[in-house]
């Protein structure tokens, strides 16, 4: 990634109340930018005094889109150059058809969409209005990871490698009330928590060959996918029933684990700051758009419209033992 940044451009953000909307406002901070306008259904939005006091702020969505279109309208030296969007999953296709009508980038959380069609869609709006469309894939970015793929990249052989992905992230009773909770709205579990992990070991370890589900519900899912170099039994939950004895001992909410080949990838640190990293890569003509973001949004479709298969051999760890 180049170290030239393009700084000084103006920033719209969406969804300025949600759980990740303070990692955007550093990573626009942190790259020399500047938050002129943000939009959120709630008013709770005290975070954007840590950023900045002159963000004019917008609870509903027309006013904020007719404050776009009057930017726009006074020309380069005013108009939004870019548009964050940290919205609700189901919300993402429209917010970024809205960056781009407005003349600016979108850098839209994951997932960029819920359906994979919806892809191509966004792709022609690209070509139209000349934008372009970010995903931010930020384990991409992250160290270790990097570290790996260039430790796999450089291993001969065609045998395959043998993974076991586990995350679980303690979540309340007001997780499944939300948006979240909701299927439709988010993509379950596969989607609103896992789609990073199944980006970065397709983008290690290659395209999926076959994928079955073993468990499903609103609160957990495991399955196993095998990979043109990898076979991976993994396992997602929000639930804190399902975190290791030790973990629970060690008053911990979060559980995140790969190994591959029985070996630990210790990844835990350095998350601090990769939303920054993926901004800068963007600032420096990179980043992570519609095709990157395509293998990972089919995966967790496919999975969510799955029939679930008895397959013991296959199963994941921490489900043998329910």
């Amino acid at each position: 990634m180049s170290n030239i940044v393009a700084a000084n451009k103006k920033f719209a953000l969406i969804g300025a109340g949600g759980y990740v909307a303070p990692k955007h406002m550093k990573a626009i901070k942190d790259t020399g930018n500047n938050l002129v306008a943000a939009s959120d259904s709630s008013d709770s939005v005290g975070i954007l005094d840590s950023f900045s006091f002159d963000v004019d702020f917008f609870t509903e969505f027309e006013r904020f889109d007719r404050h776009a279109e009057k930017l726009k309208r006074l020309g380069e030296d005013r108009r939004i150059h870019y548009v964050s969007i940290c919205s609700p999953n189901y919300l993402h296709d429209a917010h970024i058809r809205f960056a781009l009508r407005i003349g600016a980038d979108a850098i839209c959380e994951k997932p960029l969409v819920l359906n994979p069609w919806n892809l191509d869609a966004l792709a022609d709006i690209e070509n139209e209005t000349g934008r372009n469309i970010y995903n931010i894939l930020q384990l991409r970015v992250h160290p270790a990871i990097i570290f790996l793929k260039e430790r796999i990249e450089k291993t001969p052989g065609s045998e395959k490698h043998d993974i076991i992905l586990t995350y679980i992230t303690s979540r309340g009773k007001w997780y499944f009330h939300s948006w979240k909770g909701d299927i439709i709205k988010s993509g379950g579990i596969a989607t609103n928590i896992g789609i990073h992990f199944f980006d970065m070991l397709m983008w290690i370890f290659g395209d999926v060959i076959h994928q079955e589900v073993h468990f499903a519900n609103e609160k957990k899912m495991a399955g196993f996918m095998e990979l043109k170099k990898a076979n991976v039994r993994w396992f997602l939950s929000a639930d804190r029933n399902d975190l290791p004895k030790a973990v629970k001992a060690e008053g911990k909410t979060t559980f995140r684990s790969i190994t591959v080949d029985e070996e630990e990838i210790e990844f835990s640190g350095g998350f601090t700051d990769l939303h920054t990293l993926v901004y800068q890569d963007i600032m420096s003509g990179g980043g992570f758009g519609i095709e990157a973001a395509r293998p990972s949004i089919k995966l967790v479709h496919e999975i969510r419209n799955a029939e679930m298969v008895e397959n013991k051999t296959n199963y994941h760890p921490f489900l043998k033992e329910e």
